[in-house]
């Protein structure tokens, strides 16, 4: 199988060489960072390491993520990862185990199990995303417990959702597209650790508001279109 690893980057010189290097080779096709206007010499050190490095100078989260899938070349699986060394690449087997044996469509690497580090999850990062787990249990019937930025997909699966959220609401677009869209959608307990630099979301307030909002705001509002879809008698202002 032909797997691509896609890697949004924003100065993260720091950690950039770690995750490359435990990057497995042998289950790998080919390494994607998208970077965002890094000053400090994070696409250079990934370039260096054998990454094919993407600059998109467009601001968003998802807005990278789409990027670095638009020009994957031709995968079977996708697996998109954090640069700052909090999810461990060498981890990849666990995550791609699931679709690899035919299992699942989208794998999601949680990091709320017994393997985390308590502080390495600020303690509102872990209970925003318990809590926008649970909405979507609720809306949705899927049980997962974390929303985590490491994850896999079938590539076709990926391609049949038509992802276009360029936010941090891409944390939930992936998974409640492939919900109601009848995939198999299943959690991994991954290990977690302290990420190696400040965190743009967790680390400041403003971030950490903005996150919620998107993600929040986007698994309901897909909810009532999906179900205005499914009974156009439904009305505009029940939706």
């Amino acid at each position: 199988m032909r797997v691509s690893v896609i890697i949004p980057t924003h100065n993260e010189a720091q950690a950039i060489g770690r995750v490359l290097a435990d990057i497995p080779s042998d289950l790998i096709t080919e390494v994607v960072v998208v970077d965002s206007n890094s000053s400090d010499g994070t696409p250079e050190i990934a370039a260096s390491m054998g990454a094919q490095v993407i600059q998109e100078p467009r601001r968003g989260y998802g807005q990278a993520c789409l990027t670095g899938l638009a020009a994957a070349d031709a995968p079977d699986i996708v697996v998109f990862l954090d640069g700052d060394y909090s999810d461990r690449p060498a981890e990849l087997p666990i995550l791609l185990q699931p679709i690899i044996q035919g299992d699942a469509d989208i794998a999601l690497g949680s990091r709320l199990g017994q393997q985390r580090i308590r502080a390495a999850l600020p303690w509102h990062q872990a209970f925003g995303n318990r809590f926008a787990a649970g909405l979507i249990r609720l809306l949705y019937g899927l049980r997962i417990t974390d929303l985590g930025p490491f994850r896999a997909g079938r590539a076709d699966v990926l391609r049949t959702l038509a992802l276009e959220e360029t936010t941090y609401g891409w944390a939930v677009e992936m998974i409640v597209k492939g919900a109601v869209n009848g995939f198999r959608v299943v959690e991994v307990p991954v290990s977690y650790y302290p990420r190696i630099g400040k965190s743009k979301i967790g680390g400041t307030l403003k971030g950490t508001i903005g996150a919620a909002w998107f993600i929040l705001s986007l698994t309901v509002r897909y909810y009532f279109r999906h179900r205005k879809m499914r009974n156009p008698a439904i009305s505009v202002s029940e939706s």
